[in-house]
């Protein structure tokens, strides 16, 4: 069978490496100079908007999935009887819409911060009054690891706010006092059997993925989250992986957002668990039977961002496992990652320690004492 992945960056790279021992063929299309995932797939290099291109991209495939949510939905229409998309166009639309986001969340009954419309400088003022002067500012479309969003005080200027991201359309978003945050990682067969993975703990840096950590030990939480995506997974009748992220506050959910595919957080599920969210993504669209989304004791996983650190100080400790994306250095990029597996939580602590990897003590006594 024939996988083509839209997008090429490291999600496309990682899927393409599961896809061999499966025996799928992968391909990506991508419209960037330079895309990580040409060194294990071939890339076509072609804009989104590229009608002709694209549909013989997606033609010459069995089934087509997302390496990024930020594919033009409207490139993607004329498609809809040629290729099996897998997940489908609506829940690519949702998910790339912030209000259509929060719209879907509260229809199902999922909480989620207070939130206002932005489309003027007036509203933005009117909704920051409401809001006791606090939020955050976030593009409705494109923004991702923290870009295109801005953190609201009582002091702030709403028209320069409003300006810092080009005066987009936008969404101004409570600001909710999280004890930290989790992800809940799902995948839905075609039959629609689901399995869940194990629940995620995570760090962010200036908006950014910084560590994660699985499994997280709350049956509370746990129980909450696999609701919460099931209904997700339902209403948009999904076939893949969904990972949702949650706000932790005072021992309750609170959704953030939502990504129709694999996500960063999972990337531990490569050595982590019986069988990471690559091969499952694929298993899914392919329909294939879904394979065990057990854990193998326990692991963390830090990112890497802007350039790669000297490997030999990773390597030469217990249970670490190093991933090089083969991307150019730059400031904010991410360029790879590296997953510590343990037995359990003390040697996991002990080995990330070793590692210099301190934000993981950090993380677990913070969600202990909340």
């Amino acid at each position: 069978m024939k996988v083509g992945v839209l997008g090429a960056g490291q999600l496309a790279r990682m899927l393409a490496l599961a896809a061999h021992p499966l025996g799928l063929k992968v391909a990506a299309y991508d419209p960037a100079l330079e895309s990580c995932a040409t060194a294990v797939c071939a890339v076509t290099r072609a804009a989104f908007e590229d009608a002709v291109q694209l549909q013989a991209f997606c033609a010459a495939h069995d089934v087509v999935t997302f390496d990024f949510e930020n594919v033009p939905v409207a490139a993607l229409a004329v498609l809809n009887n040629q290729s099996a998309l897998r997940p489908n166009l609506q829940a690519l639309e949702a998910a790339q819409d912030r209000i259509s986001e929060k719209q879907l969340f509260e229809r199902l009954g999922i909480p989620t911060p207070r939130y206002f419309e932005i489309s003027t400088v007036a509203q933005l003022r009117s909704a920051i009054v409401q809001l006791n002067g606090c939020g955050i500012l976030k593009t409705r479309r494109l923004g991702y690891d923290g870009r295109g969003q801005v953190r609201i005080e009582p002091s702030s200027d709403a028209a320069l706010a409003f300006s810092s991201i080009a005066c987009a359309p936008a969404i101004l978003e409570q600001f909710v006092p999280f004890s930290y945050e989790v992800s809940q990682i799902a995948v839905r067969a075609i039959s629609g059997e689901i399995r869940f993975y194990p629940l995620i703990a995570n760090v962010h840096r200036a908006g950014v993925l910084h560590l994660s950590c699985s499994p997280w030990a709350s049956t509370k939480l746990s129980g909450q989250a696999q609701a919460h995506v099931a209904k997700l997974l339902l209403e948009l009748d999904y076939v893949g992986v969904l990972a949702v992220e949650f706000f932790v506050v005072e021992g309750e959910l609170v959704a953030n957002e939502m990504a129709p595919r694999v996500h960063n957080s999972g990337h531990l599920t490569i050595e982590g668990n019986v069988t990471s969210q690559f091969e499952n993504h694929l298993r899914a669209i392919a329909d294939l039977p879904l394979g065990s989304t057990d854990a193998r004791g326990m692991s963390c996983m830090l990112n890497f961002l802007g350039e790669m650190p000297d490997p030999r100080a990773f390597l030469s400790g217990s249970g670490a496992h190093w991933h090089d994306y083969g991307k150019t250095a730059r400031s904010g990029r991410k360029v790879g990652h590296v997953t510590i597996c343990a037995s359990n939580k003390t040697e996991l602590l002990e080995r990330a320690e070793a590692l210099g990897v301190n934000a993981l003590h950090a993380l677990l006594e913070q969600a202990e004492n909340a």
